[in-house]
């Protein structure tokens, strides 16, 4: 059976590290693909699990050098906890790297003549290069066992290149005096150097803490415990991991919901924002669904437990988001490409570099040879590239789950921005999905007869009927009449009889074939309602017609707007519906469609698209992501609108959980806002190392005689994986409306 599971991945030291196990990954048999995210340190790995199992990967990735988590019960919790060990002795290793650092500079920059202030400053170098800085070699000795090479390696190699020498020089300095050359100490680059690149790594560390904060504020919607009605009738607190479907659940005022389920007794409004972004708490009563991670408001209910575990709503909700953050955007394939060769590259370099200066230089060549290697090695940054992508597309579809568009990979997220055509659905989408009565007359002393109407409409099973029950059991309470002879008339209505006498309701064909003829009063009126694309009940008895209803599916109030704001955009928005010309051009002058198609069959829908695909236009489909799937099939992009039903979100690319087509052009301008930040975090990412490593090389000294100190190199390398983190963080502060 294929699966996807997300595992957290440790040991990642740079992008260079995330491409190595993602290609380990993908070599395993039984994987179909692995994803492995450098920004969440995880791996979202789909595989057959007759031929391939968790424990298979671990040992893989740990043949690689590298770790993955897999045997525990809660592995989200344990890489959490093994994220702050690592952060915590980042933190450690940055603070003593930075104390031992200081007096290695101060002295080498003025007391550089003092013999007791070069020991002093090998011993602290030392300390800061090998104790502090010791991950780098731990993990250089690692990977080259395993015939590979990281970032790690170039810190390793330029840091210990510039001890070894300046060890030489302070043990030997006649080596060099006897050759006529001042043998000089660079003991303050490397212990400073060590000092930059943690402090850019605590920093980063504490960056991409920021961008997962999605993830885990959803995890934090859960509770821990629920009350569980027990048979003695008391309730007992239990750990959430013990309720099962079937439980009667008690919610007290101002608690979380636990689990999805139906509410039996009471009623309170909850708080659905979290998961909806609708800020209107939403009224619950018997029969109506609830959602784990809600918030109860003032009132206290019970409710059937339907859903537990990770069956919950908000479970899936979770799964996706992560499924998504850990997806990658087509352009990440070329970052990863580069990534996996950049360090390889980047010692060649450095070499060639180091052998051109003391071969072109004979004078001083060897001496800024080796700086200019060891510059080199530091200042070039495959982790802003490796970091570039997966930021951005962490934060943006962590933004959308916060405002209630659930995003289901990063390649949905780039074909977003490319819409220019929305195709709406009508009913469920444009409207509320459910006829109301929305306007009534009766004949003067006729509305005594109400309960009648209400008594023969139960008996219908005409969609309509329970609109017309459902306005009439909210003004009148009491008891359903007894109606005898009760007779069902295709195409046209209901008839029965109460107290003797002949009822019935339903079209005026219905009126016309019982002989019996409303007044121009009710006639007009019923004309003005048809024209407004209303339905027209009529109720009749042995007196005539005692009253005209009209129905109609209201618009959602939020409907104009968003169909105004695509149009800003410069997107073109089409209805398609299966009702008559009619209803369709009124509801959608009322929404402001100027291109809409009545009587349309699902099938219909779906070559429509197709079409309109054909005349070069990338097409978003909005439907319930159930009667509309093969147009949502067809689309560039499928829109589903909703609550989250477990169809939908399993078809379609986006789904929007609060029903509210504004989200639909949030989702846009979402998706333009998160690919421009991939965009300018590549620019600079590139641009960066394109100036870079030139300029350490020393291109710039036959010009002016600049060469760039390896500190200000490893200065600037921490600084460029810090400032694209920091440019995705803009992502969560940007309107989307």
């Amino acid at each position: 059976m294929q699966k996807k599971e997300i595992f957290p991945v440790t040991g990642l030291g740079c992008a260079a590290c995330a491409a190595r196990v993602n290609k380990v990954l993908n070599s395993c048999e039984g994987v179909e693909e692995a994803n492995v995210n450098y920004a969440s340190a995880t791996a979202l790995v789909s595989y057959d699990d007759s031929k391939c199992s968790p424990e298979a990967l671990r040992k893989a990735v740990e043949e690689a050098g590298y770790g993955l988590i897999t045997d525990v019960e809660n592995e989200e919790e344990a890489a959490e906890a093994e994220r702050l060990r690592q952060y915590r002795a980042l933190r450690r290793q940055t603070a003593g790297a930075v104390i031992g650092a200081l007096p290695v500079f101060v002295l080498s920059m003025f007391f550089m003549d003092l013999r007791w202030g070069q020991w002093v400053t090998f011993v602290l170098a030392t300390v800061v290069v090998f104790v502090f800085g010791r991950r780098f070699f731990v993990n250089t000795v690692r990977q080259l066992r395993h015939g590979a090479v990281n970032m790690d390696t170039l810190v390793a190699s330029s840091t210990g290149v510039a001890w070894l020498f300046s060890t030489f020089n302070l043990l030997f300095p006649e080596f060099w005096l006897s050759r006529g050359i001042e043998p000089h100490l660079y003991f303050e680059a490397a212990s400073v150097i060590i000092a930059f690149i943690l402090i850019g790594r605590l920093l980063e560390a504490r960056a991409k803490q920021k961008t997962t904060g999605a993830i885990r504020g959803l995890m934090g919607l859960q509770p821990k415990t629920v009350t569980v009605l027990a048979e003695d009738g008391s309730g007992k607190e239990v750990p959430i991991q013990w309720a099962r479907p079937g439980d009667t659940i008690i919610v007290r005022p101002g608690e979380r919901v636990a689990v999805d389920g139906t509410v039996l007794s009471g009623e309170s409004y909850v708080d659905e924002s979290m998961l909806s972004g609708e800020p209107v708490p939403v009224l619950k009563q018997p029969e109506s669904k609830v959602y784990a991670g809600t918030i109860n408001q003032k009132g206290s209910f019970r409710f059937r437990a339907d859903k537990t575990g990770g069956d919950t709503m908000l479970s899936q909700i979770i799964r996706m988001v992560q499924d998504a953050q850990g997806s990658k955007a087509p352009v990440q394939n070329l970052v990863d490409r580069v990534a996996a060769v950049f360090v390889p590259i980047i010692i060649s370099i450095a070499v060639l570099v180091f052998a051109a200066w003391w071969i072109f230089a004979p004078q001083d060549g060897f001496i800024h040879g080796l700086l200019c290697m060891i510059t080199v090695l530091i200042i070039a940054c495959p982790c802003a590239l490796g970091l570039a992508t997966p930021t951005a597309i962490i934060v943006g579809i962590g933004k959308g789950a916060r405002n209630g568009i659930l995003i289901k990979d990063a390649a949905s997220l780039e074909v977003a921005r490319k819409v220019d055509t929305v195709v709406m659905d009508k009913t469920g989408t444009l409207t509320e999905g459910r006829p109301e009565v929305v306007d009534q007359y009766w004949a003067p002393g006729a509305e005594a007869l109400r309960p009648v109407l209400s008594a023969l409409e139960s008996l219908s099973e005409h969609p309509l009927a329970e609109a017309v029950v459902n306005a009439l059991k909210s003004e009148d309470n009491t008891a359903p009449l007894e109606i005898s002879s009760f007779e069902n008339i295709p195409g046209s209505g209901v008839r029965g009889e109460y107290n003797g006498s002949v009822y019935m309701a339903g079209n005026l064909e219905l009126l016309k074939n019982n002989g019996i003829a409303p007044s121009g009063q009710m006639l007009s009126l019923s004309g003005d309602w048809l024209r407004e694309a209303r339905t027209v009940i009529w109720f009749a008895g042995p007196d005539g017609v005692l009253a005209v209803l009209a129905l109609a599916d209201r618009i959602k109030p939020t409907s104009a707007e968003a169909v105004a704001r695509l149009r800003r955009m410069g997107i073109r928005t089409v209805m398609l519906t299966g009702d008559n010309e009619a209803s369709a051009a009124a509801l959608a002058r009322e929404a402001g469609i100027d291109d809409f198609r009545a009587g349309v069959l699902p099938q219909d829908k779906a070559a429509y698209i197709k079409k309109l695909q054909a005349e070069g236009h990338k097409v978003a489909m909005v439907g319930d992501g159930i009667n509309d799937s093969a147009a949502l099939a067809q689309a560039d992009l499928s829109i589903a609108m909703g609550r989250g039903s477990d169809i939908a979100m399993d078809t379609a690319m986006v789904t929007i959980l609060s029903s509210d087509l504004m989200r639909i052009p949030e989702a846009v301008r979402l998706s333009q806002l998160t690919i421009r930040t991939i965009r300018e975090n590549l620019f600079w990412a590139f641009i960066y190392n394109i100036i870079a490593v030139p300029v350490a090389a020393g291109v710039l000294y036959p010009v002016n005689g600049f060469l760039l100190n390896p500190m200000i190199g490893g200065a600037a390398m921490a600084l460029s994986s810090v400032s694209v983190v920091t440019n995705s963080l803009r992502l969560r502060n940007k309107r989307l409306n």
